[in-house]
């Protein structure tokens, strides 16, 4: 089996364990503190070693995350290195925020701008979002300055990307006037 198979079928049983225990918010929380904790290149290379024994690795864990995560993500833990499939724990990570994303109806969408627009602009565009049919009834906006676009924008969100920016229209017209 696939190890993305894998990683998807653990984050569903977190997922799914957690809206039953009613700790569906305070366990996503956990896993962001912990997609936070594996930016630190030695928790990562600990994870992914096979060298070291998992009795270890679940001493470090208890060490690390004692008193930071709820029982429920520490029991979690444990599990997915009593099973050997620590490695696979950034994989389970990614899966359980896209499926958490699915099921509170998120949509993550990046606005990237020439220029850093002000709040009300922002709200203007989060609202034309919402209504669109395109988007989920939620939307997370993630708001990037990219000065190399010149001017205008792009959305990008669920492998679709509309850009209007200047930087494009120019490549457009490079390419129509180098065809002709």
């Amino acid at each position: 089996m696939s190890s993305i198979r894998i990683a998807k079928r653990y984050a569903k049983s977190l997922l799914d364990l957690a809206v039953e225990e009613n700790a569906l918010e305070s366990t996503w929380k956990d896993i962001q503190f912990f997609q936070q904790t594996l930016k630190s290149r030695d928790l990562l290379l600990l994870i992914k070693s096979p060298i070291i024994k998992g009795s270890k690795k679940q001493r470090i864990f208890d060490k690390l995350f004692e008193g930071k995560v709820t029982v429920l993500t520490k029991s979690f833990f444990e599990l997915i290195i009593r099973k050997g499939r620590e490695s696979l724990l950034p994989e389970i990570v990614e899966m359980f925020n896209s499926q958490y994303r699915d099921f509170k109806s998120i949509s993550t969408v990046t606005l990237r701008t020439a220029i850093s627009l002000e709040e009300d602009a922002i709200e203007a565009i989060r609202k034309k979002l919402k209504s669109s049919t395109e988007t989920k009834e939620n939307i997370e906006l993630n708001v990037v300055v990219d000065p190399t676009l010149i001017g205008g924008f792009t959305i990008e969100f669920q492998d679709k990307q509309y850009d209007t920016s200047i930087a494009y229209k120019l490549a457009q017209m490079r390419k129509q006037f180098s065809s002709n």
